[in-house]
């Protein structure tokens, strides 16, 4: 009876063990997207801030130009307005001179003084009337320019703010999953799992205690009744992504089969966690990513017993779909 119950015990390890290569590259390439898709989101997001900043910048410069303008511009009509009587009051003062005739030889030396003048006056009146055609040409692209940057920083800040409104309510979200998992999961506080939100993430740890025996894929009942009551939450959570990451200890797995090592156990285990979520609930296996990460991300680097202990663990990642986000920085 006891080698008939160990070799059933083997077959069903094999049965679950069973997982192509091809499935795990996709779930190592899935991971990788993320991650770099993450990365890509916040340098956008800064790149964005960047911008905007520089705008407002260019802006207030170009005001500052305008107004500088302006003031050159009024100050330029002001003169033109005084040469242009000085001009009248010397080409008065030279046709008074016509009109006396000969009596005005005498003062030729007065009139060859204002023919000077009024020529003088003459070409200071044309030079400012091209500086100020000039400068009004000036002030004219800039007010463009200003009102084209303005518009163009108006559209940034909107769109600054949409995305900082987007973040706010995905972290509000997030931490409003978390208080739900804390209060649904609350019975297993003591058996081997945890809560916590990392990164605008809602992490839920699950020790090997609660899930697996040592060395084995097939989770334990009471695992299996915490990963019911986390799948309740998680149907009801549609925007949310969820990562099945399996992590291992330091120490040397010497398996046989398909599963020869500790990245094989870290991804069949998140494999399994990923079967028993999706067979017990209605959450789209669109959303589940299961990923091994064998020995090489621990929690405790001290190598104890209890460390090792700490590390052998399943995390379920929980990750706000970023849909939205993605939609306002195309517009950039």
């Amino acid at each position: 009876m006891k080698k008939l119950f160990s070799l059933l015990s083997v077959v069903a390890v094999l049965s679950v063990s069973c997982v192509p290569a091809r499935l795990y590259n996709e779930m190592k390439a899935k991971k990788a997207n993320c991650a770099v898709e993450n990365d890509s989101l916040k340098a956008q997001n800064l790149q964005l801030t960047t911008h905007n900043n520089e705008l407002s910048y260019q802006n207030d410069d170009l005001k500052s130009k305008v107004e500088g303008l302006a003031a050159d511009t009024a100050s330029l009509s002001t003169e033109l307005r005084n040469l242009k009587a000085q001009y009248n009051e010397v080409n008065a003062n030279y046709q008074q001179l016509l009109k006396d005739g000969p009596n005005g030889a005498a003062n030729s030396e007065a009139t060859k003084k204002l023919i000077r003048d009024l020529q003088k006056t003459q070409e200071n009146l044309q030079q400012r009337e091209d500086e100020i055609i000039a400068k009004e040409k000036l002030l004219k692209e800039k007010k463009e320019n200003l009102d084209r940057l303005s518009a163009e920083m108006k559209a940034k800040d909107a769109r600054l703010e949409e995305l900082e409104h987007i973040l706010a309510a995905k972290d509000s979200s997030a931490k409003a999953l978390k208080n739900t998992l804390v209060n649904a999961l609350s019975g297993y506080a003591d058996k081997g799992l945890s809560v916590e939100m990392k990164n605008g993430k809602v992490y839920v740890m699950l020790e090997e205690r609660l899930l697996f025996a040592t060395g084995s894929i097939v989770v334990d009942a009471k695992g299996v009744d915490a990963l019911k009551d986390l799948a309740k939450v998680l149907e009801k959570n549609p925007d949310i992504n969820i990562l099945i990451e399996g992590h291992t200890d330091n120490v040397p797995m010497k398996g046989t089969g398909d599963m020869k090592d500790n990245w094989d156990l870290s991804v069949m285990r998140a494999t399994s966690v990923v079967k028993i979520i999706t067979s017990n609930s209605k959450v789209s296996p669109t959303r589940l990513t299961a990923a091994g990460r064998g020995e090489f991300i621990p929690l405790d680097k001290s190598n104890t017993v209890e460390g090792r202990k700490k590390n052998r663990r399943i995390e379920v990642i929980l990750t706000p779909k970023l849909d939205e986000i993605l939609k306002v920085l195309e517009t950039n």
